[in-house]
Formats: structure tokens, sequence, C-alpha cells
């Protein structure tokens, strides 16, 4: 029954949010970089703090105690990239809050206290990188809603049957959030797009439950519960280096971008694809005993070949 009222309060949060997105003109108009071609309300991504919010109110006193930091952490790189979606701001401010979110969500995984000092600065760029890999992901209807919520139902397997990490409600919430966020954003017609409020939001809390199970496992296996992910950007961004392009800057050289802008594919076709090989790589991992360092290539020599030879193959088709 708890489930139902929470999922109730989301759904009535995203239409209150609609009147003040409508009132306020908070919109996405589409560019020569947009994957989509109508003006659609921007921000909806807002669901995943408010759930945060929702989890606070029905377990108040463990959300005092356990889980202050991660919602210090949430709220503050929700707030200023919701100001971001809003209004553009100057990177040093972005920076320096992402800075402190990401010091928060360390404290609270416990890494401070279970890492060596020097390996703190390689989490820091690991997951800095990695949020930043879920906006860059965040072009296409139903891209984050649904990759999220493959990845937080792994986890909440993990979390049931193999090992006990968090508190269940703790990844349930952002489920629920992720169910509600899809049924206005898996369309064709998209009623609202994530936004920076959403794409940070929803991949700072799967983030956060990635670095908890890391901590407490001690096996770095589970970062691949992101491979999908990891890989696009991490060969986009090679691409764009040896094109000597600015890596800073808006572009449309990810694969998804291609399939979706010159070939014309379904977004939501497009999404589904991308969720359903990270899906089967989850399975993968989960009833895998190998060691990390033969897992990598057993997984990204196959998928990054494919990826490759589909970029490829595109590239030459539209003479890009």
């Amino acid at each position: 029954m708890e489930f139902v009222i929470i999922t109730v309060l989301l759904f009535v949060s995203m239409l209150v949010y609609f009147r003040i997105a409508n009132k306020y003109n908070i919109i996405d108009k589409p560019n020569h970089r947009s994957a989509h071609s109508q003006i659609t309300l921007r921000g909806g991504g807002i669901i995943f703090p408010i759930a945060f919010i929702i989890f606070c109110v029905f377990n108040l006193n463990e959300a005092i105690h356990e889980y202050w930091s991660f919602g210090l952490g949430l709220l503050a790189i929700c707030t200023i990239s919701f100001i971001d979606d809003v209004k553009t701001l100057s990177n040093r401010i972005r920076l320096s809050v992402h800075l402190i979110s990401v010091i928060l969500l360390l404290y609270f995984t416990g890494a401070f206290n279970l890492m060596p000092y020097w390996v703190w600065p390689i989490l820091f760029i690991l997951i800095i990188g990695t949020l930043n890999a879920y906006n860059f992901m965040d072009g296409i209807n139903g891209m984050t809603g649904i990759y999220s919520l493959v990845t937080l139902s792994s986890l909440l397997y993990i979390n049931k049957e193999i090992i006990l990490f968090t508190d269940n409600d703790f990844i349930i919430y952002p489920i629920l959030a992720s169910l509600v966020f899809l049924f206005f954003n898996f369309r064709k017609k998209a009623k609202c797009f994530a936004g920076d409020v959403g794409s940070m939001g929803i991949g700072f809390w799967v983030i956060g439950l990635i670095t908890l199970l890391i901590m407490k496992t001690q096996d770095y296996k589970y970062i691949l519960l992101l491979s999908i992910y990891g890989l696009e950007v991490v060969l986009t961004i090679t691409e764009r280096l040896l094109l000597k392009e600015n890596i800073f800057e808006a572009h449309r050289r990810h694969l998804y971008q291609l399939f979706a802008n010159e070939r014309k594919v379904s977004h939501l076709v497009i999404s589904f694809v991308y969720t359903f090989v990270q899906l089967i790589i989850n399975l993968f991992l989960i009833n895998s005993q190998l060691p990390i360092w033969v897992i990598i290539p057993i997984i990204f020599i196959p998928v990054g070949g494919v990826y490759l030879g589909l970029k490829l193959s595109l590239k030459k088709q539209y003479n890009l």
C-alpha cells in the first residue's frame, strides 16, 4: 500500500510541475543539434529529488541519521542542474556544486574510511565522469528512464538475493520515480524531457548505490552495470579528440544520435536496444564469478566491435 501511495504522489507531483513549467515557460526548443523537432516541457526529471524527499517523509529517522549526506548532495546537484535548465550557469559555479555533491556522496558511502587517500582523486574523476556520461546520454526519448530502470532493478535483485548493501526502499523509490517519468517520456511525442535536473539526479542516485555496493563487496566489477553508457561516452570522446574537436561543446557524434538523426530510427527502439544489451551484461555480471580483468574483455571486445562497426557503417553511408 505504501508504494501505491508513493506512486500516486509522484504522479501528482509531475502534474503539478507541468502546470508550473507551462506557466514559467520551462521548455526545450529544438535546435540543429537536437534529436527532436518540437517544443517540449523540460525538467521532468525533478521527480527524482521529489522521490527522495518523499523517501525522507516515510523514513524520517533513517533519513536524519543515515541519508543526510546523500540527500544534501542530491538536492544540491539537482538544484544547480535545475537552475542550469532554466538559465545557463558558468562552468565554475556548476562544477563547484558538483564537487561538493561528490564529497558528500563519498562520505555517505564510507569511501573516505574504507579507501586509501590516494584512491580518492580517482573516485572523484570516476564519479564526475560517470555523472557527465549520464548527462551526455540523455538525448532521446526513453533513454534515461528505461536504462536507469534496468540498472536499478539489477541493483535491487543484488540487494535482495546476493548481498544486502542498503535498504530495499532506497532502491525502490527511484524505481517508482523512473516508472512515473517513463509514463510521460517513453512516447513518440514525449510529454516532458528529464533535463539536467533529471539526468544528474538519477545518475547521482544510481552512482551512489553502485558505490555502496562496491564498498560493501570490494568488487569493482559492479561499475560495469553502467558499461554501455561508459563504452559510448569513452569511444565518442576518443573520436572527437582524434578529430581535434572541443569535447566540451555539444555535438551529434554519439551512435544513438546517428541512428536517431540520420537513420531516423525510433527513439524508443534505440533506447530499448541500448537497455536490452545492458540487461544482458547485468545478467552475466551477476552470475559471473570471474575476476574483473577477465570480465572486461569478455564484455567490451564484442560490444565495442559491434559499436565501431555500426558507427563506421553509418558515417560512411551518410558521409559524416
